[in-house]
């Protein structure tokens, strides 16, 4: 494989504004490298981005390579040693125009993973993987590294407050990267601590089975210097043998664990335990069970790099969280809107459940899940799931499916989701078109009702529209 050129070659990027592309583009421009890139629509994150002195180039055309014709450099040498380095995602297809451009005048082209990789070699890294968790979990991390004064790089697949985005460049030799199994490329990364959270067939589109999904992992797994691994997941503990192990089962006899748990409506508080040793009480403000496995790892690292537990727990105390990742977006007419990026059965229960912590059991408020499936083939493959996955909800509204760029096979549909959830729980809507949702929903929503926006897709872009309509309505009122 031709290797990635970090000396100062300038690198183009292909979709640019996708959450993992303009990582790599921040860190590549934070290192004072050149850089350019096209997306089809003008963004907050295209926006920042520009400001870093990447050039932006608005929609996907073969004219956005004449940026790097011979006439912009002083010999034809230096056009040749210039000759951009072309980065894709998955989602570039062959038939993009921009792609076939740069395919025929022979520019260098990469997947975005490969870049990753060739970052991951740069420093003394950690790549979170698995199927779930890996934003909060990676996020965490890089916040109590950047905490405890390591000065870290991190890449994440979210947005956080604490470095305005979702990456950062730090002055230390430690990178924290979000490692994707999607596609298959999570087997190009070597890192020195590998993370794995859980393991789920999650991309029907990409893998047959389970089986094939483990051995993504396995190689993973065997590329790393160290791994740590949550044995909740028995696939994880069966599979992968991790050298370091946290479970939130006091039982289990994992290097890390957690006793005396309470959770609340303000998070969750444990006595923290490593090799049968008390290091002492976490206190997260981040919802449910599976966000205190998320610290656990987290906690692993940081002692891993020789970080006082004191250090940790303050940090975990402070953090709050990767957008769309239970994200509060605000409260309007009585009504809390939450916005997470849950698009998996599993994800689903579990922020449910995180979200019932939130209320009194006493009380008469309502969760209202409005849920858009993403992919026709996880939604078809995972329909039985989905539908017995609305347990914490109140009431279920769910739209059609969120394509993500897949052809519409004709075979499934966002009402059949309805149906089958519909066929475990009462009180399910389908309203299909996301475009008159916000109407919809300021009719259906109560004042103290939580909203709860749940998808990988544009659903949570409803939220200000909704709020906006509750808001209009109180100034005609007065």
């Amino acid at each position: 494989m031709k290797t990635i050129d970090l000396s100062g070659r300038p690198f183009h990027f292909i979709g640019i504004g996708g959450i993992g592309m303009s990582a790599l583009a921040h860190i590549l421009a934070k290192r004072e490298l050149p850089v350019s890139g096209s997306d089809l629509r003008e963004s907050h994150i295209t926006q920042r981005l520009r400001s870093l002195g990447v050039r932006i180039f608005n929609g996907q055309e073969a004219a956005n390579l004449d940026w790097f014709q011979p006439r912009n450099y002083s010999s034809s040498q230096q056009y040749r040693d210039n000759l951009p380095q072309v980065i894709c995602s998955t989602a570039i297809s062959s038939k993009n125009p921009e792609y076939q451009a740069a395919t025929e005048r022979g520019y260098p082209i990469f997947h975005r993973s490969d870049l990753l990789a060739s970052l991951i070699e740069d420093y003394q890294s950690i790549a979170v993987a698995g199927t779930h968790g890996k934003t909060t979990t990676s996020s965490l991390i890089g916040y109590i590294l950047f905490f405890a004064g390591l000065d870290p790089t991190i890449i994440v697949g979210g947005e956080v407050d604490a470095w305005q985005g979702n990456a950062r460049l730090g002055r230390g030799n430690l990178l924290v990267a979000e490692a994707d199994e999607s596609d298959g490329s999570l087997i190009k990364h070597s890192p020195q601590i590998g993370v794995v959270t859980n393991i789920e067939l999650d991309h029907p589109d990409r893998y047959q089975n389970l089986e094939e999904v483990v051995e993504i992992f396995k190689e993973f797994g065997s590329q790393c210097q160290t791994l740590i691994g949550c044995i909740d997941c028995e696939t994880v503990q069966k599979e992968l043998k991790p050298q370091i192990t946290y479970s939130t089962d006091l039982n289990k006899g994992a290097d890390y664990t957690v006793g005396e748990i309470i959770y609340h409506p303000g998070g969750c508080t444990a006595r923290v335990w490593e090799r049968g040793k008390l290091l002492g009480i976490m206190r997260s403000p981040l919802l449910g069970e599976h966000n205190l496995s998320n610290a656990l790892a987290a906690i692993a690292v940081g002692r891993l790099h020789g970080l006082e537990f004191e250090v940790i727990a303050e940090a975990i105390a402070s953090f709050e969280g990767a957008k769309r990742r239970f994200e509060y977006r605000g409260k309007s007419n009585g009504i809390t809107f939450v916005d997470d990026y849950a698009h998996h059965p599993s994800e689903i229960r579990a922020t449910l459940a995180g979200a019932r912590l939130l209320l009194n059991k006493d009380s008469h408020q309502r969760i209202v899940a409005i849920f858009q499936p993403h992919r026709y083939s996880r939604t078809l493959t995972f329909l039985q799931e989905f539908g017995s996955a609305f347990s914490d909800a109140d009431l279920v509204v769910v739209t059609d499916i969120y394509s993500a760029g897949e052809v519409n096979p004709g075979t499934i549909t966002g009402n059949q989701v309805a149906q089958e959830i519909s066929s475990h729980r009462d009180r399910v809507i389908y309203h299909r078109a996301i475009d008159s949702l916000s109407s919809f929903l300021a009719e259906i929503l109560q004042p103290g009702d939580l909203a709860l926006f749940l998808g990988a897709g544009n659903v949570n872009q409803t939220i200000p529209e909704v709020m906006s309509i509750f808001c209009s309505e109180r100034r005609k009122l007065a």
